[in-house]
Order: C-alpha cells, then structure tokens, then sequence
C-alpha cells in the first residue's frame, strides 16, 4: 500500500528561515513598523498575509499588506542563486524515494521562490509532487496544504508522516490526522514542537536519515 512521506521546506529541506527572518525585518522597518527579530522568526512559516496579520494585528493598515509582501519578496529573492541546502536533505528525500515512500514538498513557497528551494534540495527525481501557497486557500496552521499533499499522493492520513521545522507545521499536521515529525534546524525548540504535535524530534536532516529506522519514517 502506498505512503506519503510529506515535508516542508524553508528550514527543514533548505536553510532560509533567518534570511526570512532578517528580510521581513527590513520591510517591515521600511514601512514604519518596529518589529523585533525574535516575533518574526516565531511567525515564519505562516504564509505571507498570515505572517503580516499575526506580527502587525487587526489595526494595521491592511491596504498595506501587498506592499508589505513584495519588499519582503524582494528582498528575500536576492538570495535565489545561493540558498543552502541542509545537509543531507536530498539524500533523505532520495532515501525515502528508494523505500517505497512517495515524496511531497507541502510550502508556503511558490513560483520563482520554489523553483530556488528545489533547486538547493537537488532532488528532483525523489519529489513526486508540490502542493505550493497557489494550490490552496489556507496556509499552515490549516490543514489544507498538508491534506493536497495527501490528495496529490493519493495516500490516506493514516499512510502519512509530515516532517516541520515549525509549529504552524505541527498543528496543520496534527489537524490533517498524520503523524508529525519535527526538526530543530529552523530554530524552535524542541518543546514548542512536541506541544503543537510532533511524536519526535530531530536536529536536522541528516540527523533523521542517520536514525531513519527507528523513525516514524522507518516503521511505516
């Protein structure tokens, strides 16, 4: 029977949440706001609108938004040509192809952005399928990226592990009934993972391929 191995990708595949952190930090500076590096980084994860309404509130200037996402992007797009690859991630997508898992990227990413996230993994020959920010009308927490994860691999919840570096991962996970992994590279602790959902932890990708047998990954 089929099983879907689902994961995020901005700080579990590809190491980029401080450079989200920093490039959010710069517009939102740019537009007046003050808001401190340690509140983004606890908001990245959330898609862009989600992102701007939990960190400025329900009294900011909404008009403002859009605006607020395109300095973001394109401060962030500088990086493109050099976003770094966790180690070992392609080797355990690639692992997980070998064993018979079917491979989804679940991301708030999409369009140019993703295209340089998948380029960084190089691993396109383990990823059976993309369910990007465009694919759905709620972004994580909502469980609906991960559930188009589970529709495009065509696997039940209860035949699915999704791996997160975030909190907003382990909710929409635990809220679309699969098993969550977690990994601590994106920068959250340990239990703030466990609290949202995750039934284990790792320090990063190539921690999880070293232990995969004894992973949830490995027991399916």
């Amino acid at each position: 029977m089929e099983r879907a191995a689902v994961f995020d990708v901005d700080g579990t595949l590809v190491d980029t949440n401080h450079l989200h952190v920093v490039t959010w930090w710069e517009a939102f500076r740019q537009a007046g706001h003050t808001v401190p590096m340690h509140a983004v980084h606890r908001a990245v994860g959330l898609g862009s609108d989600d992102l701007v309404a939990h960190l400025l509130g329900d009294a900011r200037d909404k008009d403002r938004d859009a605006e607020l996402s395109a300095a973001h992007k394109a401060l962030y797009g500088q990086y493109f040509d050099r976003l770094p690859a966790l180690e070992d991630a392609g080797r355990l997508l690639r692992r997980l192809d070998h064993d018979g898992w079917t491979v989804v990227l679940a991301t708030s990413a999409s369009g140019p952005e993703l295209s340089a996230l998948r380029r960084a993994i190089s691993a396109e020959d383990a990823i059976a399928a993309t369910a990007s920010a465009d694919d759905v009308k709620e972004g994580k927490p909502a469980p609906e990226p991960v559930e188009h994860a589970l529709e495009l691999a065509g696997v039940p919840a209860d035949r699915a592990v999704f791996v997160g570096d975030t909190v907003w991962d382990m909710r929409a996970g635990s809220r679309a009934g699969v098993r969550c992994v977690g990994v601590l590279c994106g920068g959250i602790p340990r239990a703030d993972l466990e609290e949202a959902g995750a039934e284990a932890v790792y320090d990063n990708p190539a921690h999880l391929l070293a232990t995969l047998e004894q992973s949830p990954l490995g027991q399916g």
